[in-house]
């Protein structure tokens, strides 16, 4: 987390959370989500305007978490920015090697399992947490499998966020709380 945000928490601790507003795909691009946006649906229903900026991206990530629900946030200053998941909260580009980076840029620091769901979708388990292979990179994670690197194993999809510890939609999460 950047220092300007450990500051800015300090300075304003009670700044209420924000959800959402923010959503990751499938390809680990992230959407703005207004108002009209989400009245129109869920996230899978309705993204939202694709962030392009380069800076705000990188501030992102860098300030890019989750909490002891298992929910992820982007920490905006003092206010956290819940984010909407399509499908997994970190996305992996995997290279040649096996080795994975999630869409931050972050490494995942080694992959603990490979999981396959009802679509063909590839997952990865690190100490990070659970990421989506991104579309480009399966056939990396294909060569990987047929070096007897890696065993693959059937998921269910839907099964995927109470296995994984993580909350595909904190905005309906908040909704059932409050």
């Amino acid at each position: 987390m950047d220092d300007i945000v450990r500051q800015a928490i300090a300075k304003w601790p009670h700044v209420p959370d924000c959800y959402g507003w923010l959503g990751l795909d499938a390809r680990g691009q992230w959407y703005l989500r207004d108002e009209g946006t989400q009245a129109r649906g869920d996230f899978r229903a309705a993204r939202g305007v694709r962030l392009e900026h380069t800076k705000l991206i990188d501030f992102i990530h860098r300030n890019y978490e989750s909490d002891a629900r298992g929910c992820w946030f982007f920490q905006n200053g003092p206010q956290r920015v819940y984010v909407e998941l399509e499908a997994a909260p970190l996305v992996w580009r995997v290279n040649a090697a096996g080795e994975a980076v999630a869409h931050t840029g972050a490494p995942a620091g080694g992959v603990q399992e490979c999981l396959v769901d009802e679509e063909g979708r590839v997952y990865l388990t690190s100490p990070m947490g659970l990421g989506l292979v991104h579309s480009l990179d399966v056939a990396c994670v294909a060569q990987q499998i047929e070096q007897g690197r890696w065993q693959p194993r059937e998921v269910r999809a839907a099964g995927l966020p109470a296995a994984c510890g993580f909350v595909p939609s904190p905005a309906a999460l908040a909704r059932t709380e409050a």
